[in-house]
C-alpha cells in the first residue's frame, strides 16, 4: 500500500525548484532526527517565511523509526499550520530522503509518504548509477515523487556515508546522466564535503591569525555544468560552515574537535545565486545543539530533565538556521 505525500499534506521539490532558480536563492535541506531539531528547523523557517526540505538519512531512519519520521513530517505540516502568521499561508514543506543507496530503499520511502527521494549511485561505475538512477526515477515518478542524483564523490563522513576522497563531477556527463535517467536535480562535487572535518590542515592555508582557511569551491565546474544544463536544478551536499565560536564552545566544555572547518558562508552564498537551489547543512546543526547542551550541562550540573538540555539545544539551532536562510542561502520570505 502506498502512503501519497499528499495526504500527508507534503509538497513536491520540482516547483520548489523551479522557483529557487528563477529567484537565485537556494532551499535548505535540513537532516532531523528527533522532536527538538523538527522543532527548530520548522521555527527557523517558518518565522523567516523559507521552504523547508526535511532531510531523513538512512541513519535517521533507523534511529527513529520510519513510521515515526512519517507521522513526524505529517505533524511538521501541522506544526507550520498552527505557527503561520494570521492571513498566511504556511511554509511548503517537502520529504526528502538523504543518501538512500538503493533501489529498494528509494521505493519504501515513496511507498511512505516521502516527497521525494534521493538516489547516490556515485560511487558505483558510471552506467551502473545510470541504471539505478533512472530505475528509482521510473518508480518514483509514478506516484509524483521527485528524484535527486548524484555524480562525484565527497570526502568525509555522514552516518553511513563515507569516502576518503572526493572525486570533481564531469561536467561532459551531466547531460548524458541527466537524459537517460530522467533525473529532477543533480547532486555534483565541487569541493564540499561530510562531515565537521570537511579538510585536513595540509589542504589549507593559513591567514595572518594562524587559522586554517579551506581551498575554495570549483566554481569553474559549477559554471560549466550550468552551461551544459541551462536552469536545472544542481545540489550541493556537505555544506556546513563548522563555525568557529561554535566550536570552541564545545571544546570550552570538555569537547574534543580538533582542526574542525567548513565551507565558508560567502561561498555558499554565492553559489546560492547560481544554478544551486538546494543546499544540505546538517554538520553545523549538530554541533550547534551540542554545544548548547555541553554549556547547560557544565554550568547546571544539578540538572537531570532532558527537557532543561535538550530545550536550549533546540533554541540554538533555531536561531542558527534563521541566520542560515536570511544570510547564506536568500531562502527568507520565498516562501
Amino acid at each position: 500500500m502506498v502512503t501519497s505525500y499528499k495526504k500527508l499534506g507534503l509538497t513536491n521539490t520540482r516547483e520548489m525548484f523551479e522557483k529557487a532558480v528563477d529567484g537565485g536563492y537556494a532551499i535548505p535541506g535540513y537532516n532531523f532526527n528527533n522532536m527538538e531539531q523538527l522543532q527548530a528547523v520548522v521555527g527557523a523557517c517558518s518565522e523567516t517565511r523559507s521552504p523547508l526540505i526535511l532531510q531523513v538519512s538512512e541513519g535517521a531512519r533507523n534511529y527513529a523509526n520510519e513510521t515515526m519520521l512519517r507521522y513526524m513530517a505529517e505533524g511538521a505540516v501541522e506544526y507550520a499550520k498552527e505557527i503561520a502568521a494570521a492571513g498566511e499561508e504556511p511554509i511548503p514543506i517537502a520529504l526528502h530522503l538523504d543518501h538512500g543507496d538503493s533501489f529498494e530503499i528509494c521505493k519504501d520511502c515513496v511507498d511512505n509518504g516521502f516527497s521525494s527521494v534521493m538516489i547516490d549511485g556515485s560511487q558505483l561505475p558510471y552506467e551502473e548509477n545510470v541504471e539505478l538512477t533512472a530505475k528509482v526515477c521510473d518508480y518514483a515518478h509514478e506516484h509524483a515523487v521527485s528524484v535527486e542524483g548524484e555524480l562525484g564523490v565527497l570526502a568525509g563522513i555522514e552516518d553511513d556515508v563515507e569516502a576518503e576522497e572526493s572525486v570533481y563531477t564531469d561536467p561532459e556527463d551531466v547531460e548524458d546522466f541527466v537524459s537517460r535517467t530522467n533525473v529532477d536535480s543533480l547532486a555534483i562535487s565541487i569541493g564540499t564535503s561530510h562531515g565537521a572535518n570537511k579538510f585536513t590542515p595540509e589542504q589549507c592555508t593559513r591567514n595572518d591569525a594562524g587559522e586554517l582557511v579551506p581551498p575554495p569551491l570549483r566554481f569553474d565546474i559549477l559554471e560549466e555544468i550550468e552551461e551544459k544544463l541551462p536552469g536545472f536544478p544542481i545540489v550541493l551536499h556537505g555544506s556546513s560552515s563548522v563555525p568557529r565560536d561554535v566550536v570552541d564552545k564545545i571544546n570550552k566544555y570538555g569537547g574534543q574537535l580538533e582542526d574542525a572547518i567548513g565551507i565558508p558562508e560567502d561561498q555558499l552564498r554565492k553559489a546560492a545565486k547560481s544554478a544551486v537551489c538546494k543546499i544540505n547543512i546538517d554538520s553545523d546543526g549538530r554541533l550547534a545543539v551540542t554545544a548548547a547542551i555541553r554549556e547547560t550541562m557544565a554550568e547546571q550540573p544539578e540538572v537531570f530533565d532532558p527537557r532543561k538540555y535538550l530545550g536550549p539545544g533546540r533554541e540554538a539551532l533555531k536561531e542558527l538556521y534563521k541566520h542560515k536562510n536570511r544570510n547564506v542561502l536568500g531562502s527568507a520570505n520565498q516562501a
